[in-house]
């Protein structure tokens, strides 16, 4: 490694040895990503989970070549003790990075950083890089990938013989998934010419291999069984980084002339669709696991054909045997099997789909008239708390230019809305903090609000915890700069942060990120201090169902709350004055309905509009306090 670049610590999870996997098999999987990626960037240590693990030989038998070291909880950095693993730390520094999809897409990077000829490795992202990026608390697939299937299999795995006869629900939701049609950038062309293919009665034929790949891929495992060859010569030409056949770039000019809504639809090659991604080497190790406990047991894979078949051909993927061997995958040699009637996968894999059931009924028509007059004659109102300090300021002409938000590329009117809403938030946090206090910055973005509270409290602890890691470098940049030595970063989506602390801020939280912060703050019995935005992308979710306070559930359905959200979005200046009026008495209500199941749990909670209220659309904030 250069003497330049900073060391970094991957840190896994580590509760026990099955066959030839680790477990969690979140680490099987990031040991697994390693080795296919040839990655030997990172410091490799397991986390024991208990405390009878022993210097077994997991470091020699599972980790293939990876040098691979034993460290108990309590010696990881501080920040890395509040976060699920795996995680990622640059030694000698304040950023962690936390969580599957985020730790694995960083050693992506980190490996094409290193080697920009592996261009492969790269490609795992996918189209625009967004492979697993959306966090599984609003991505159904990130979910199944992330954490539902790896969960699936874990429990199967350890189901005592009687509980674990039937195939995992959302096994059954892969396979389904794996049946529908494929859309991807650019699909119009492929599927042009998937029709001449089909017009001309004839299977393209299949890419030419480089020599290094002729063990792993063989032509006639590629097209033995659907989707047709054309998706696959689409899919491993990809692979293989060469040109498609000029024959089937060609389209004749009837073709060019059809329709796109009569064009043939195209399938599932891999589990994201044509192209190979990080996605299969998140879902591998773990149907592998499925797949050999369920062959032991003589359990048909009858119902399975699709993800039968995607196993084969992840097999025949260049470097996905070789990473095998390293990890001591031994992969099933399947036979082929016909696609199971539909009625039955319906019928099988009805219990992942009951969010969809229940968001079936966002698709609504009509005004909040109706459903704030209910309200009202049931004696709720939408009701805002007196502004404790309405005109603190903060002296922002004294303050470095790093602690500003306007140094970005921000105007100057939006940058004054910006310090305006900042005054508002760290007016509440001062009442609230004590010298000691840890304060955490939910969906902190670039660091406005986290970074002005470090410089102004530096008797206070601050973490940064950002999705896009991108704005977090930025923040990180900006306290730097400021010298700042009582904050940290961190980079996952919320759900992977569980540490305690004393009080969580949010600006401007996204729809049901707001929800989350106020469930992390419940939890850890913290204070917080809170604006929301974003109501219209308010829905519900496998953790959060709205309404969420016992009051408004006796009075309103799940549909006439979300058009309370919808409308609560209607504040834009633009729009006219009595439009953006309804828009506000709709945020009050949402968030009164907030504010109420947060005193359930014994809280006083006061909802504000910040002032001058012209600081933003979105300018409603909680402050809730324990009681």
């Amino acid at each position: 490694m250069k003497d330049n670049v900073a060391e970094e610590h991957l840190y896994l999870a580590f509760s026990h040895q099955y066959r030839d996997s680790i477990f969690p098999l979140h680490t099987s999987i990031s040991l697994f990503l390693l080795s296919y990626c040839d990655c030997k960037l990172f410091k490799v240590f397991l986390v024991p989970t208990g405390e009878d693990v022993g210097d077994q030989c997991v470091t020699k038998n599972l980790a293939g070549d990876l040098e691979v070291h034993l460290i108990s909880r309590c010696q990881l950095p501080v920040v890395v003790q509040s976060c699920s693993l795996p995680a990622v730390f640059v030694k000698d520094d304040k950023f962690c990075r936390a969580g599957l999809s985020v730790v694995l897409r960083h050693i992506i990077q980190k490996t094409f950083e290193a080697d920009p000829s592996k261009k492969d490795v790269l490609e795992l992202l996918g189209f625009k890089k967004t492979c697993l990026k959306a966090c599984a608390e609003v991505s159904q697939w990130t979910r199944l990938c992330e954490i539902s299937i790896p969960l699936a299999v874990e429990r199967f795995l350890t189901a005592s013989p009687e509980h674990c006869q039937a195939i995992p629900p959302d096994i059954l939701l892969f396979e389904r998934k794996l049946g529908e049609p494929v859309r991807v950038h650019n699909d119009d062309k492929i599927r042009r010419q998937k029709l001449q293919q089909q017009k001309a009665g004839a299977k393209a034929a299949v890419p030419v291999l480089g020599e290094e790949a002729t063990v792993e891929l063989k032509p006639g495992d590629i097209h033995e069984h659907p989707p047709s060859s054309l998706e696959l010569s689409v899919a491993f030409s990809k692979l293989l980084a060469q040109e498609t056949p000029d024959a089937v770039n060609r389209e004749a000019p009837h073709i060019r002339r059809t329709k796109t809504s009569d064009l043939p639809l195209l399938d599932h090659v891999f589990a994201e669709g044509l192209y190979f991604t990080v996605a299969d080497l998140v879902l591998l190790p773990c149907i592998h696991q499925f797949l050999v406990s369920s062959k032991k047991q003589g359990k048909s894979l009858v119902d399975l054909p699709l993800i039968s078949s995607w196993y084969r051909r992840v097999q025949e993927v260049p470097g996905v045997k070789k990473a095998a061997g390293k990890c001591n995958m031994e992969l099933l040699q399947l036979p082929e099997l016909t696609s199971a009637p539909e009625e039955r996968l319906q019928d099988s894999a009805s219990g992942p789909d009951e969010l969809e059931e229940d968001n079936e009924d966002s698709h609504f028509i009509g005004g909040p008239r109706p459903t704030m007059t209910k309200l009202m004659e049931n004696g709720i109102e939408a009701k805002f708390s007196p502004h404790p300090c309405p005109s603190w300021t903060l002296d922002w002409t004294s303050l470095p230019s790093a602690v500003s938000p306007g140094e970005g590329k921000m105007s100057r009117d939006r940058a004054l809305r910006k310090q305006q809403q900042l005054n508002n938030l760290v007016a509440a946090v001062t009442k609230l903090a004590k010298p000691g206090d840890l304060i955490v910055d939910f969906c902190s973005g670039g660091g406005h609000v986290g970074i002005v509270l470090a410089y102004m409290m530096p008797s206070c602890q601050v973490i940064l915890i950002e999705n896009k890691e991108l704005s977090l470098i930025r923040a990180k940049d900006r306290s730097d700069e400021l010298g700042l030595n009582n904050i940290w970063f961190i980079q996952a989506n919320l759900d992977y942060f569980n540490g305690t602390f004393n009080i969580g801020v949010a600006l401007h939280a996204c729809g049901v990120a707001t929800d989350m912060v106020i469930e992390h703050c419940l939890r850890a019995r913290a204070a917080f201090v809170i604006s929301p935005c974003c109501y219209g992308f308010i829905q519900n979710t496998v953790k959060f169902k709205y309404p969420r306070s016992h009051q408004f559930k006796e009075i309103l359905s799940y549909k006439e709350h979300m058009i309370l959200c919808r409308f609560a979005d209607q504040t834009a200046v633009q729009l006219p004055p009595e439009r953006r009026l309804i828009g506000k008495q709709c945020m009050g209500l949402v968030d009164l309905d907030r504010a109420w199941a947060a005193e359930e749990h014994n809280y006083s909670v006061q909802v504000i509009s910040m002032e001058p209220e012209s600081c933003s659309p979105k300018n409603n904030m909680f402050v809730g306090i324990p009681t």
